[in-house]
């Protein structure tokens, strides 16, 4: 994407022609800035704006009293403290609060999670998803057996879902947590599965367990309650069917209503499906405000290392992590990359540099499955991040319709989902793949409940229908190569393992 769209990128707009894919039209944070302290140094100016950071000491023993004492001296209130990993959300107004704390004993790593002042004034609207009409509802035909709308769910087959589906629906033990921008848990095709206990709004690096605060506003993206569907929607004889529509979804909110994805909403996120009991998480973003975080920036590599403590805690409480590879077409695997985006929150500027070494967060932490996205014809989607030794497996994401066009009744390139209000509509990217191996995972933890995660995922590459590289890879036709794939047909870089594969989830 361009340095003008927002940061909410894992859905995105479909070559020219095509609707656009997400809808973003935010209201201004509204998050509280957090109270100055009383004994704030004479290096935060008295109308000095709030950031927030994340302060990384040894994990398990709890932040020690000297870093506490450091903090406050600095000039930074503790907002919350995730003990278990060693993770502190601080805000502060001194513009050299994370220098400081730096140099206190104990404190491993410290950075802000922020270029943009609390609250933030960013504001921005990407365009509107492809919503069904009431007549293109009423008009859909489905076969027997099926929820009206799964006709037009061409990725369900690509899948073997709709076979999978005549042997098992998933286990209601088991839950995916849709990290993202919230979820309508009044869907009609929502609510069957949803779990409440497991669901909290985490916008502000803590738990907001207030009824409904997991829900997206009226004006925020209707993203999170896409994937929910694409997940679990119920088969139940209204709308869609997801690729798991026996198990239970719920809903983290971490996305604020800038559609901005903070650390310390990441850090919350996933440590909040760590202690309710979560199988697997599907986090279809990246960490704002970098693309890309590079460990030789001091604030980068706190969020890194705060965004990895926290998958890693987990992943050791038995979750699955599952993330969107990103619609950029960018070589994951590449020498080096031009990230024109960064930071988000206030002005970017191009800057290149190794995806080795700068990462994609939480997408290239380790212990992650990555998602690449796949068309209708079963090709890399046009837009679609890859890269040989980044790409886990792959899945059905969407792509333009003029590339990829499915098989009737099917009539849309990209993949269908839930709305807010009770509704249904398309979009596209890395976002919709990601949703489909974690619904998949969901089945293998529903037919081997005693799995490890890493049980889970050697399941899931191995089952995956290996895909060979498409070479050459002329999407649009015009004679030239969009990208290139290395690597054999089981573990290539646009497929990896291959494609995710629903019916040996419930049957191996």
């Amino acid at each position: 994407m361009t340095a003008s769209h927002p940061r909410h990128r894992r859905a995105l707009v479909i070559p020219a022609g095509m609707a656009m894919a997400t809808a973003l039209a935010f209201l201004p944070n509204t998050a509280a800035t957090a109270a100055p302290a009383d004994d704030r140094p004479a290096a935060a100016a008295a109308d000095a704006t709030s950031l927030s950071y994340v302060v990384n000491v040894r994990g398990g023993h709890g932040a020690p009293a000297h870093v506490k004492k450091a903090i406050g001296e600095a000039g930074g209130t503790i907002v919350t403290s995730y003990d278990k990993i060693g993770v502190i959300v601080v805000h502060s107004s001194n513009p050299d609060f994370a220098k400081t704390v730096r140099a206190v004993r104990g404190v491993q790593s410290a950075g802000a999670t922020r270029t943009a002042p609390l609250p933030s004034a960013a504001t921005t609207d990407m365009g509107t998803p492809k919503v069904l009409s009431a007549a293109e509802v009423a008009g859909a035909e489905a076969a027997e057996g099926q929820d009206p709308l799964q006709g037009l769910q061409w990725d369900l087959p690509a899948i073997k879902a709709d076979q999978a589906h005549e042997k098992s629906l998933g286990s209601s033990r088991v839950t995916v947590a849709v990290i993202d921008t919230g979820v309508d848990d009044t869907h009609p095709d929502i609510a069957p599965n949803f779990d409440r206990a497991a669901s909290v709004n985490c916008v502000s690096g803590k738990p907001d367990t207030s009824d409904g605060a997991w829900r997206p506003g009226a004006s925020e993206s209707p993203h999170g309650t896409h994937v929910a569907g694409e997940i679990a929607a119920a088969k139940n004889g209204v709308g869609m069917t997801g690729v798991a529509p026996g198990v239970k979804v719920s809903g983290i909110k971490v996305s604020n209503p800038d559609g901005f994805f903070y650390t310390e909403a990441v850090v919350c996120g996933f440590m909040w499906a760590a202690e309710h009991g979560v199988d697997v998480t599907n986090n279809s973003y990246y960490t704002d405000p970098w693309y890309f975080n590079c460990k030789n920036d001091p604030d980068q590599k706190a969020l890194v290392e705060a965004v990895t403590r926290a998958s890693g805690y987990a992943e050791r409480k038995g979750a699955v992590n599952v993330a969107a590879a990103g619609n950029e077409n960018y070589d994951l695997a590449a020498d080096e990359i031009t990230d024109p985006v960064s930071p988000n929150d206030s002005t970017p500027s191009d800057r290149v540099i190794d995806p080795s070494e700068c990462y994609d967060i939480p997408t290239q932490l380790p212990g992650v499955v990555t998602v690449a996205a796949t068309g209708a014809k079963g090709l890399k989607s046009s837009f679609s991040n890859h890269g040989r030794g980044v790409i886990d497996i792959a899945a059905p994401g969407g792509d333009s319709t003029a590339y990829q066009k499915p098989e009737p009744p099917a009539t849309s390139g990209l993949i269908l989902g839930t709305m807010p209000g009770g509704t249904w509509g398309y979009m596209a990217g890395t976002s919709m793949a990601s949703p489909h191996v974690a619904g998949v995972a969901a089945l293998i933890k529903s037919t081997h409940p005693h799995a490890s995660p890493a049980l889970v995922k050697a399941l899931l590459y191995a089952q995956a229908d290996a895909t060979a590289c498409t070479d050459p890879y002329d999407i649009d036709g015009d004679g030239k190569a969009d990208a290139v794939c290395e690597g054999p047909k089981n573990r290539n870089g646009f497929y990896g393992w291959g494609m995710a594969d629903a019916l040996d989830a419930v049957t191996r």
